[in-house]
This record gives C-alpha cells, sequence and structure tokens, in this order.
C-alpha cells in the first residue's frame, strides 16, 4: 500500500460558521469554465473542518488539510489561519464626539448668523372668486 501521508488535498476557504465546539464550516469557491458555452461558472463546496484552538471566526481565510475521519461529517483540520476577515469596529459614545467645522463647510461667525433672516412659509390666502369660478366652469 502507497504512503499517502505527504500527499494530502490542501485548500483555501473562508469561514462561514463557527457555532460548534472544536469545528468550523469552511466554504471554498471552485470557478471553472462551461464545457460547451466558456462562461465560468462559480461552486461552492462547504466542509466541517477541526479547529482545535477555536481561533478562527466567520469571514476568516483558512487553510484546510485531509485527513482522517473525525466525526461524521467532519475530515478536515485547520493548518493555518491566513487572514482574519473581522476588524475590531471602536465604540464611539456620540454624546462626547462633536462635529468640528470643517474647509468644505465654514461655520459662520455669530454675527453672521444674526444678520440672516429666517425662512418662514407664509400660507396664501384663499380667494373666493377662485373656488367660486371653479365650480362655476364644471
Amino acid at each position: 500500500m502507497a504512503e499517502v501521508r505527504g500527499r494530502r488535498r490542501t485548500l483555501v476557504g473562508r469561514v462561514t460558521s463557527n457555532k460548534m465546539e472544536k469545528t468550523i464550516v469552511v466554504a471554498v469557491e471552485v470557478v471553472h469554465k462551461h464545457r460547451l458555452y466558456g462562461r465560468p461558472i462559480r461552486r461552492t463546496h462547504k466542509f466541517k473542518a477541526h479547529d482545535a484552538t477555536n481561533q478562527c471566526n466567520p469571514g476568516d481565510m483558512v487553510e484546510i488539510r485531509e485527513s482522517r475521519p473525525l466525526s461524521r461529517e467532519k475530515r478536515w483540520v485547520v493548518t493555518q489561519l491566513i487572514k482574519t476577515g473581522h476588524e475590531e469596529i471602536p465604540i464611539i459614545d456620540q454624546t462626547v464626539v462633536q462635529a468640528e467645522p470643517t474647509a468644505a463647510t465654514p461655520a459662520l461667525a455669530p454675527e453672521q448668523e444674526a444678520e440672516t433672516p429666517p425662512v418662514v412659509a407664509e400660507a396664501e390666502p384663499e380667494s373666493e372668486t377662485g373656488a367660486a369660478g371653479e365650480e362655476a366652469t364644471q
């Protein structure tokens, strides 16, 4: 029987789920051309892989290696974390942050703000002839 250890397949994919203990779901995207039309066809295959340290999160790019069956559906092992897909977003308290004027929108000086009159929409009075004239024409 031939030695198989050195020839195990390795794939690179994106983590889609890490909700299980020490197991992640990796989506591997394969692009090939259609036999007749030549158009690229994109297929996604999902593999369950063993993540012993629970370090992978959804969105990460990982390399997985084929292994012996570890459970009913798990036959792959994470070999390395290539790139993390999530970045920490700092939480900003909106009450503390105030908008500062930029060069594109200069702030008005207090004297200029007082000079500009407020815009008030005035309602036009309805004329009785206009309403009566419409009824007369119909």
